[in-house]
């Protein structure tokens, strides 16, 4: 395991750019969201004061109002679609100087830094960086709360796919048959840099390019959204990253006597956490789905984002016990354990497909969320089985984007899925190794 250590530290230092790591050469040239905060992570055990570089250039990109973009364009870049020109950020009267997306994405810096400080033996130096950045973790949840909920129920929604981090998830679909788009022309560059079969079909894109279109045309105001978009919907694993971020920042600031701020949160979570179990736990199914608000309707449908909320430390004795039998012997891991752990979409579904992006390939970050989350219920010889797997799948392809959950169809493979030399791949590769120590 020394070699792999070797080469994720070989990975995020070829993507590290001027104060930040892409997540891929050529695929995704510019900064992620969600992307950073898993990088950073990986960071910590290589060079701590790149970590910090890595949370401080994210955080280059809020918006005045607290929000946290899904993509900060540091850099010019002709290999990625759509660009900053087609997201047109700057039509907000809250975008910064720096070019953005106009989405976000699921919210880890809370939960990441407190991971960061633990992992740095509670090092002074990062409680200070901590506290510096305390106060913009804290206002892009307050936006959450107050723009993203307008039942002020403790649940927030996303407005589009792509906010889910899942970008092309079968749960979409059922939205997608909500409403109608017009062809667009997209000239894509994902599709040529790795096999377009893997990918969103153009189909797919072209309703990912309408919500932005949209939202353009309502300047990126969130009452409007809220009140217009087809797409409004709240997603477990959404929710159980702001949870979990929530929790960390309880944490984090009661050391850093932020009584005020410690107090919303806990209310916050408190509600959110209550609503979280009685809205989107689906007991037929014995996990937890997505709800469309727009149709006023559960997803009842099982992915690895149904997982995540062993991580916030959200459900209750029972339904963690569901979740666990879904990873043991049951829907996820098959007959024999057939596939490795954890699919990105229930296997035992028909619109499964093994291959293709979030539709049932193993994704490395979720895998670790999924892994923390089974040591917080006790399940540590599950857990030990999913780190298993997925260190098996680095060691033998190396640090994809995404890989093939069939233990049959492995024996077969020679590489991964989608692009290669993947930063949060080999960035959670190195915190997996560490808990072998």
């Amino acid at each position: 395991m020394n070699q792999l250590k070797k080469t994720a530290a070989a990975v995020l230092e070829a993507n590290w750019q001027q104060g930040f790591t892409i997540p891929c050469q050529g695929l995704y040239p510019f900064q992620w969201n969600w992307d950073s905060g898993f990088i950073a992570l990986g960071w910590a055990y290589l060079n701590a004061e790149r970590a910090k570089e890595e949370i401080r250039s994210l955080l280059k990109g809020q918006w005045s109002n607290g929000f946290l973009p899904h993509i900060v364009f540091h850099n010019p870049s002709d290999s990625y679609y759509p660009g900053p020109e087609v997201h047109a950020a700057e039509l907000s009267p809250h975008s910064p100087e720096v070019p953005t997306s106009g989405i976000t994405q699921p919210p880890v810096l809370g939960f990441i830094l407190e991971y960061i400080f633990n992992r740095l033996d509670k090092d002074q130096a990062f409680l200070d960086f901590i506290d510096e950045v305390f106060d913009d973790v804290y206002a892009n949840h307050s936006y959450f709360y107050k723009h993203r909920d307008p039942q002020q129920e403790g649940l927030v929604y996303i407005c589009h796919n792509w906010e889910a981090g899942t970008d092309n998830t079968p749960v979409w679909d059922f939205i997608w048959n909500t409403f109608e788009v017009p062809e667009y022309d997209l000239p894509r560059k994902d599709t040529s840099l790795i096999d377009a079969s893997h990918r969103p079909t153009n189909a797919e894109y072209c309703y990912y390019i309408h919500l932005i279109e949209l939202f353009k045309q309502w300047n990126y105001d969130d009452a409007a959204i809220a009140e217009h978009s087809p797409f409004l919907v709240q997603d477990p694993l959404f929710n159980s990253m702001l949870i979990a971020s929530n929790n960390s920042l309880i944490r984090l600031g009661t050391l850093l006597g932020k009584t005020e701020q410690v107090s919303q949160l806990n209310i916050w979570n408190e509600k959110a956490k209550a609503r979280f179990n009685e809205k989107l736990f689906d007991p037929q199914l014995g996990g937890y789905v997505y709800y469309d608000l727009r149709g006023e309707r559960l997803l009842s449908h099982l992915s690895s984002s149904s997982f995540t909320a062993l991580f916030a430390e959200i459900p209750q004795p029972e339904m963690a016990d569901a979740l666990v039998g879904h990873l043991n012997g049951g829907r996820f891991s098959g007959a024999q354990y057939e596939r490795l752990l954890c699919a990105s979409f229930d296997p035992t579904s028909v619109l499964f497909n093994s291959q293709k992006y979030w539709r049932g390939p193993i994704w490395i970050n979720l895998n670790w969320l999924i892994y923390e989350g089974l040591l917080n219920y006790g399940e540590t010889e599950l857990a030990q089985r999913l780190k298993t797997d997925t260190l098996a799948l680095l060691d033998k392809y190396g640090f994809y984007e995404y890989f093939e959950c069939d233990r049959e169809k492995n024996e077969a493979l020679s590489q991964g899925y989608g692009g290669n030399n993947f930063s949060w791949s080999a960035a959670l590769c190195l915190d997996l190794l560490k808990s072998n120590q």
